[in-house]
């Protein structure tokens, strides 16, 4: 069986840089969306009832409760969390110790009181799934801070398949909904000749994307069916090469997603989830390194070639279902591949009630498996205490990853409601207990295409006399005809997105675009802040407007010349309809909407905190303010990974000068019962090390015994083998 120590650790690795890049992206704009001048302030979600602070936390679980005994109000408080979360994820990014189970704890918990005030702006499926993963990591990561996150445990393989199944209900749910939602463009194929233009913040590329031709945009619809909905039952499939197939296609897609849209973390974050697929073989494969951790006996000819044969049967099944699903014919006249659905809607939701059920039964089974081979490895340990230890952390965690399995089966059969009933009450109601802690939860992307008769988009504008109007330019969301589609992934501005769904409806469907309204005419530069972080660019900044109003247009990409070269603008639009009408402050109508929504704030003005922590917390936002988000946020991802990388460097380097001193370190490591294996990162002297087997021969004999492995902190170290007739064997293949 292959190992995972490699993906485990590149996988925490990864989910630290993302909580960095969540923490930071929320933090920039904090003060416009929840401070007390803020779209929607926070302090309206915590009503202080004289409760005890268990039942404030029981009520709503958030560690914003803990602001008063700080001497912080709301803002401050969520100011300091999100500054918390910034410096924890970032120590874990850099420091491999800390990538604890504890940490993840933290941050996990950090995200979710950040949540729960959240409000309209923190309610996308990227947080969500954030949560989750994040709180899986508490049960893939280590439990402790003293030994290090490069431990190995023989239940690692039990927890890091929740992984594996949370991405696989992520693909499949995102697939399966695009159809059982009946939207025309999806079954028609024709989503993508659409989707560019109309997903509310483009890339540039997506302008070229979307002069591709219809019969291109329709095979590429057909290949996200294909990869969403057949290629995740791979997942769980016992031969490897497989399930490598299923992630380098996952792969292609979530790239394809990141470089024609800002969808901020969330592919990100896919790919990350997609590193459960792996093993270090092939972690080695990467790194161009011999692998000398796999079995020497690889099988013999037969069973490889069986091996082959079935895999070639799997994808020949794909394919071939792929063109009869979908009708795929070649013409060779017009140099292209014609496609259709051919199949209905009845046939689609009887194909769905076969399989629900059946993906339910793959988890169990694949789940078993993962479980009874790890409980066989730690019952294989040498020495009492240990085998008893390690079967004590077995039934733990095994317990922890099946019970998260069975609830997370509520929300996955939500896209079949016959299996959504067949479910097991306990389970329901076990779901019900933890919902509001976000550890599981329904996923299913792009269900509807919008925006089939051109993009919907409102421009807000501002006047100080009623006669000249002046249009608002926001940063990111499409506004001026003539501005490049920006590029800001992972950063996600909350008030452009928001900004794309109001569009799609009426301005009483947002009730906080009236306060946008409202706090624009005030002049709160917090707010403005979120429309332009250079405060220089916004038309009112010396003055605010007199009167504001806001108009819905339709827009579209433009299309090349005749000649075939490029137009001046990358838009074109034309009047819609009016969204919002002419108010101003005192307007009858404006202060209409802020009563009928609450969001008129009654209260007396806010006494400025002057205690130490807000003190430190003032200074840090003073630091920080004016710079752009997505720029903050790259800055730091280029110089954790530069840490990182120098430290992999130095240490590699300290290992080659010093292999003498690494296998006297491995040789007093075996004097205390503990293994290490190698750190693949950064070590890379396995061949120097060789002379020392008689050292180590014991130590190899007991990891081939199934003996739970440690990987030393920083120390480099490397596993040699047994053998020297099995050296000279593998020396030969490598030639």
């Amino acid at each position: 069986m292959e190992e995972i120590i490699l993906p485990r650790r590149m996988f925490l690795w990864c989910m630290a840089v993302t909580y960095m890049i969540a923490f930071v992206s929320l933090y920039v704009q904090i003060p416009g969306l929840y401070g007390n001048d803020g779209l929607l302030p926070a302090r309206w979600q915590l009503r202080y009832s004289g409760k005890s602070l268990p039942e404030q936390l029981l009520s709503s679980p958030t560690l914003l409760w803990l602001g008063p005994r700080l001497g912080l109000d709301t803002h401050a408080a969520m100011e300091l969390l999100c500054l918390a979360g910034v410096t924890l994820s970032l120590a874990a990014t850099l420091v491999e110790a800390f990538r604890d189970s504890v940490m993840f704890f933290c941050l996990w918990a950090l995200y979710l009181s950040m949540y729960q005030v959240g409000q309209v702006f923190l309610y996308f499926q990227w947080d969500n799934l954030l949560l989750e993963t994040g709180f899986l990591c508490i049960l893939v990561a280590p439990v402790t801070l003293i030994r290090g996150s490069r431990v190995v445990r023989q239940h690692d393989r039990v927890t890091f398949w929740l992984i594996r199944w949370l991405l696989f209900r992520l693909m499949f749910a995102s697939g399966v909904v695009k159809l059982t939602s009946r939207c025309p463009t999806w079954w028609g194929l024709t989503a993508l000749t659409y989707h560019y233009e109309t997903q509310c913040i483009p890339t540039p590329l997506a302008w070229f994307a979307h002069q591709l031709p219809v019969w291109w945009q329709k095979l590429s619809v057909v290949g996200t069916f294909v990869i969403e909905i057949a290629t995740p039952f791979l997942f769980f499939s016992p031969l490897r090469r497989l399930r490598l197939g299923a992630f380098y296609l996952q792969v292609l897609l979530q790239v394809l997603i990141i470089l024609s849209g800002n969808y901020n973390f969330f592919n990100l974050l896919t790919l990350i989830l997609c590193l459960s697929l792996l093993d270090d073989q092939h972690v080695h494969f990467w790194l161009r390194k011999a692998d000398e951790t796999k079995d020497k006996n690889n099988g013999s000819k037969l069973q490889s070639w069986l091996s082959y044969l079935l895999e070639l049967g799997v994808w020949s099944f794909i394919i071939f279902g792929t063109i009869k699903c979908f009708d795929l014919q070649v013409d060779t006249t017009k140099k292209s591949i014609s496609s259709r659905t051919a199949f209905t809607y009845h046939q689609f939701n009887q194909f769905l009630k076969t399989v629900t059920i059946p993906c339910v039964w793959i988890g169990v089974l694949s789940l078993t498996w993962e479980m009874v081979t790890s409980m066989f490895k730690c019952a294989c340990v040498s020495g009492f205490l240990r085998r008893f230890w390690g079967m004590i952390q077995w039934t733990v965690f095994a317990a922890a990853t099946a019970s998260m399995f069975a609830i997370s089966l509520v929300p996955f059969t939500y896209i079949e409601y016959d299996s959504h009933a067949r479910l097991w009450p306990g389970v329901r109601q076990a779901y019900e207990v933890v919902d509001r802690y976000q550890l599981v939860n329904s996923y299913g992307l792009f269900r509807r295409m919008t925006g089939v008769g051109g993009r919907p988009e409102v421009v807000i504008e501002g006047s100080n006399d009623g006669a000249t109007w002046t249009e608002i330019e926001f940063m990111y969301k499409p506004g001026n005809l003539s501005a490049s589609p920006p590029v800001v992934t992972p950063h996600q501005p909350r008030l452009d997105w928001q900004m794309w769904f109001a569009a799609l409806g009426t301005h009483t469907q947002a009730p906080w675009f009236t306060s946008l309204m409202y706090r624009l005419l005030q002049g709160k530069r917090d707010v403005i802040e979120l429309i332009q972080t250079d405060v220089s660019k916004y038309p009112f900044h010396q003055q605010p407007p007199a009167y504001l109003r806001a108009h819905r247009y339709r827009y579209w990409f433009t299309e090349p010349k005749a000649d075939g070269s490029y137009p001046e603008r990358w838009w074109r639009r034309v009047y819609d309809e009016e969204f919002y009408p002419v108010v101003h402050l005192g307007n009858n109508f404006l202060e209409s909407m802020l009563n009928q929504f609450g969001l008129k704030d009654k209260s007396s003005p806010r006494r400025v905190s002057n205690t130490s922590v807000a003190q430190v917390v003032r200074w840090v936002r003073s630091q920080v303010r004016g710079v752009p988000a997505h720029t903050l946020i790259w800055t730091l991802i280029a110089c954790s990974a530069t840490f990182c990388l120098l430290q992999s460097i130095r240490n590699g380097k300290k290992c080659r000068e010093n292999p003498v001193d690494n296998a006297a370190a491995a040789a007093t490591t075996e004097s205390d019962d503990k293994q290490d294996v190698c750190d693949s990162s950064v070590d890379h002297c396995e061949e120097d090390d060789k002379q020392h087997q008689g050292e180590v021969e014991e130590e190899e004999e007991e990891v081939n015994n199934g003996e739970e492995v440690e990987e030393g902190n920083n120390d480099d170290k490397d596993t040699v083998s047994a053998n020297d007739e099995e050296d000279e064997e593998d020396d030969r293949m490598e030639r």
